[in-house]
């Protein structure tokens, strides 16, 4: 059951009842997924802005148990869906079958029609699955035989890829990249978080039954909403939008990139920079947090050009450089 006093919350709109039931999130999925408090916090920022996610880490490092876990906490609808190369859009979108009883064709909703969309290995799919996925993430809608239907919201997709193996797939597209606000890597866990996980299992843990392992709801959709609307009253002063727009221009302008940051990748550090400015107790955005946010904000947006690559530069490391050497506002 919800819990009474988060439900009330909502529906009261109490920004800090709010933010107090999402905070809840993190100690309770850690009765789930051991060491993975940035993973989860950047799973928030993405529902607080109505933005996805881009998962990438290697084979077992909890990701898919970490969006069941997220789903359960805030008792949201989740599927799976395995991106392979025989996949087709219908599998994903749902398709128009015909009723030999009523002798007409209705539409079977697929599995993206839920909250939380778990897109397993997004990159073995052909490009016109991925770009299947584009319409339901940029307009919240499918369309099918010419008719729209709406998602319900919240919706995100969390799409993951395998870092190390890149035999048989399917590169995204910088556009495609571009739709998910964030990229967030899974690290492998620290020695002690990988004793936690052998010592869990050893006692019986069941990762696919996260109702003994206790995990239950802390919040709601409500919660959600009301927490929408205060970060969207969070304070952005002018010189915090220059620093963003510094920040994406001098991406740009980079000798080690082919390819900046775009205009609605500054939107979206300014908007995630918000969200953790709100999460983190302020009603006001500062530098700081649109450097927490900077990496998984941008790293999946810029190109590196292939000499600066051999030589083992990083996305990440170019913006680290960006951001020492912009001058932060005062």
């Amino acid at each position: 059951m919800m819990d009474p006093t988060t439900d009330n919350a909502g529906q009261t709109g109490d920004p800090g009842a709010a933010r107090a039931a999402l905070e809840a999130l993190r100690a309770e999925i850690a009765k789930a997924v051991v060491g993975q408090d940035p993973a989860v916090t950047g799973l928030v920022v993405a529902l607080l802005c109505r933005g996805h996610v881009l998962l990438e880490g290697v084979p077992g490092v909890a990701k898919t148990l970490l969006v069941r876990a997220l789903a359960s906490a805030l008792e949201l609808d989740t599927k799976r869906v395995q991106f392979t190369p025989d996949l087709m859009p219908s599998d994903v979108t749902g398709s128009l079958v015909y009723d030999t009883r009523t002798a007409e064709f209705s539409f079977q909703p697929g599995p993206v029609f839920t909250n939380l969309l778990l897109a397993d290995e997004i990159n073995r799919t052909p490009p016109k699955t991925q770009s299947s996925l584009l319409e339901a993430m940029e307009e919240r809608q499918v369309t099918v035989d010419g008719t729209p239907r709406p998602l319900p919201d919240p919706f995100l997709v969390a799409a993951t890829q395998n870092p190390v193996e890149y035999e048989g797939t399917y590169p995204l597209p910088e556009a495609q990249l571009d739709r998910f606000l964030l990229k967030l890597t899974i690290p492998l866990p620290s020695r002690q978080d990988e004793i936690d996980v052998l010592t869990r299992h050893a006692e019986g843990f069941n990762p696919r039954d996260l109702h003994a392992a206790g995990v239950r709801p802390v919040a709601g959709t409500a919660d959600l909403e009301a927490a929408r609307v205060a970060v969207a009253k969070t304070t952005i002063s002018p010189e915090i939008t220059a620093y963003v727009v510094d920040i994406c221009r001098a991406t740009r302008e980079s000798p080690s990139l082919t390819l900046g940051v775009s205009p609605r990748g500054a939107t979206a550090l300014l908007a995630t920079a918000r969200a953790w400015a709100w999460l983190t107790g302020r009603d006001y955005v500062i530098p700081d947090d649109v450097k927490a946010l900077a990496l998984p904000t941008l790293r999946h947006r810029v190109q590196l050009r292939p000499e600066a690559e051999m030589e083992g530069v990083t996305a990440d490391s170019v913006i680290n450089a960006i951001l020492a050497h912009v001058p932060v506002p005062r």
